[in-house]
């Protein structure tokens, strides 16, 4: 799983150490979404083919172009629904 910031001009240290802590807020909710939504992952079980933007500006998170099609197709609504931060 990888995330893409979208910080637009903050670029600050201490920004990143918040971004750190929010992504460490957001790997479990988005794990345990994947997994309540296995039939959207199956043949990526590891996540590692799934891709984030996290817009800071909009506080907002998509699942980024990186992803493959059928996966992002398969659960771009509903994470974008239920995944907040």
């Amino acid at each position: 799983m990888n995330f893409n910031w979208i910080l637009g001009d903050n670029d600050d240290k201490s920004f990143h150490k918040l971004c750190i802590d929010i992504e460490y807020e957001l790997r479990p909710k988005i794990v345990k979404f994947l997994i309540a939504n296995n039939e959207c992952i199956e043949g990526c079980t590891d996540f590692s083919c799934f891709h984030f933007d996290v817009d800071f500006q909009s506080r907002s998170i998509s699942v980024s172009q990186l992803t493959p099609a059928k996966y992002r197709n398969a659960i771009k609504a509903r994470l974008e629904r239920e995944i907040t931060f």
